[in-house]
Formats: structure tokens, sequence, C-alpha cells
């Protein structure tokens, strides 16, 4: 022992020492783990592979068994006959508009009262909570007259705004806002932007609109999910002939005698590409800000 130094030993934690080499380490799957992933995907492709396959075929082929397990040479043609009975081309614009106003208001709306619900302290804030939760109970069916008597009292049959107005908010949207607001805004934020001078809609704006991207990037996408795949009130304030969304279009393929059933799969195809295309753009950003939420909550 060199004169001077001093030396000492220390019990070493096995734990320690495990959690030290595990940090740096990457740990595989095994293959049963890419075996069940593959399989689950291969089963939600399924049904838009097979979309693809049957519009592609006729009729006649697709009524013989067993069905057909790989793609014709129809596919063009029958995208080409949807395209032009369905009225397509003005079906995906509207449709387009439909979806994207409807997101964008329930985003807002629904973004501001969960706000509301979360931090502001005002009367009868729970009952009122609750009522918007209760609304969530009521099957929108029993709505469906005195909505259509007040869409035809103002004029608006047959036109874009009879589908957007009525769901520009949503009771599941400010609820689900309210409760992500409740833990990734600090309550101490909001009070340092009122010493510093900030107005209510400062605050929204520079406080609470960063704060609740992610959630409302996640929102605004089921909304616009929904909006696009929703068919029940647009079939009874929209006609095929005048102003029709998506879902009102592809009815008219299937009139006649006999349907022509690959006709109707290729007009299927059509409109659910342009979902598939905008996730595929704004897919990253929405899972990243998902996963922002998830750290900073």
């Amino acid at each position: 022992m060199t004169p001077g130094k001093r030396t000492t030993t220390r019990g070493t934690d096995p734990r320690r020492t495990t959690a030290r080499r595990g940090a740096g380490t990457h740990r595989h799957a095994g293959r049963i783990t890419y075996a069940v992933l593959a399989l689950f995907a291969a089963g939600s492709l399924f049904p838009l592979v097979w979309t693809a396959i049957a519009a592609s075929r006729n009729t006649t082929r697709l009524a013989q068994t067993p069905p057909p397990f790989w793609f014709g040479g129809n596919l063009l043609r029958n995208l080409r006959i949807a395209w032009t009975d369905a009225n397509m081309g003005t079906a995906l614009f509207n449709t387009v508009l439909v979806a994207g106003a409807v997101a964008a208001g329930t985003v807002l709306f629904s973004t501001l009262a969960g706000f509301a619900f979360a931090k502001l302290r005002f009367r009868f804030r729970g009952p009122l909570l609750a009522l918007v939760i209760g609304t969530m109970m009521v099957p929108p069916q029993l709505g469906v007259v005195p909505l259509y008597m007040l869409i035809a009292e103002l004029s608006w049959t047959d036109r874009l705004q009879a589908v957007v107005l009525p769901t520009l908010v949503s009771a599941f949207g400010v609820f689900f806002m309210r409760q992500y607001l409740v833990r990734a805004l600090p309550t101490e934020l909001i009070e340092a932007a009122r010493v510093d001078g900030a107005s209510s809609w400062r605050v929204v704006w520079h406080v609470v609109f960063p704060a609740a991207r992610p959630a409302m990037a996640v929102l605004g996408m089921l909304t616009f999910v929904m909006a696009w795949n929703d068919f029940f009130w647009p079939i009874i304030a929209l006609t095929q002939n005048g102003n029709p969304t998506v879902q009102v279009a592809l009815t008219g393929l299937g009139r006649g005698y006999i349907p022509d059933q690959s006709v109707i799969m290729a007009g299927a195809l059509l409109g659910t590409l342009p979902l598939l295309l905008a996730f595929v753009i704004f897919g990253k950003h929405i899972v990243g800000g998902i996963m922002t939420g998830a750290v900073k909550g």
C-alpha cells in the first residue's frame, strides 16, 4: 500500500450493477412476438386487400365458389365506372370540407370547454359536466326528427351546413379534453400567466393550446375519421344528386335489380384511399404527439 493513500472497499449492490449493464442494451423481441404481430397485421390489412381484389374482378367471378384470392384485370374499369356513376369527385370534395370543418370545430370548442371544466371555477360546474356526459347516453336517433324539422325550417336541406353545424361540438370531445388538461396543464402555469397580465384569450392561445396539442391531434384525427365515415345523418340531410358525401354517393352504386358488387367495392376503395393517404402523411406527427403527451403527463 502506498503511504499517504487511503483505500476503501465498498460492497457493490448486484441490482445496481445489473441495472447499469442493462441501461445501454437493446432488447429484441422473440420470434413468437414477431409472429403474433405479423398475424395481427395481416388480419388488419385483409379487409382492404380483399376490397381491392373484389374491385379488380367482376360480379360473376365474385359469386363463384371459392371466391378469388388474387387481383384481376378490371380494376381501372371499375374505378372509372364508380367515379362516374357515384359522382365521386364532388362527393370527395364535399367530404373533405365536411370532415375538416367538423374536426376543426370539435377540436376548438372541445378544447375551450374542456379547459373551462378542468381549470376554471364557476357555479354549477359539476352538474353541467354531468349533463354533458349524460348526453353521450342518449341515442342520436332520438333527435333526428326535431333536427330535420329545424334544418327544413332554415331551408338547409341538401346543403353541407346541415351536416357540419349539428356536429361541431361533441360530448366525448369535451370530456376527453377535460380529462387530459386536468393532468397536463399545471394550475401554476395559468396563475403565472395571469400575474404577467395575460388576458383570458392570451392564456388560452399561449398556454392552453400548446399544452393540449397532443390531445388535440388525437381528437382531430378521431373526429375526422368519424365524420368521413358518417352515414346516418348525411343520408337524411343530403341527396346523392345534390351535395353528397362519400357515404351518400356510395348508396347510388347499390341500386338496380342486380347491383354490380365489383363496382361497389371499387367505390368503397375510392372512399377509403384518402383516409389512408392522410394517415401516411400525418401518422408520424400524430403518434409523436401522443408520445409527447404521455411523457409530459
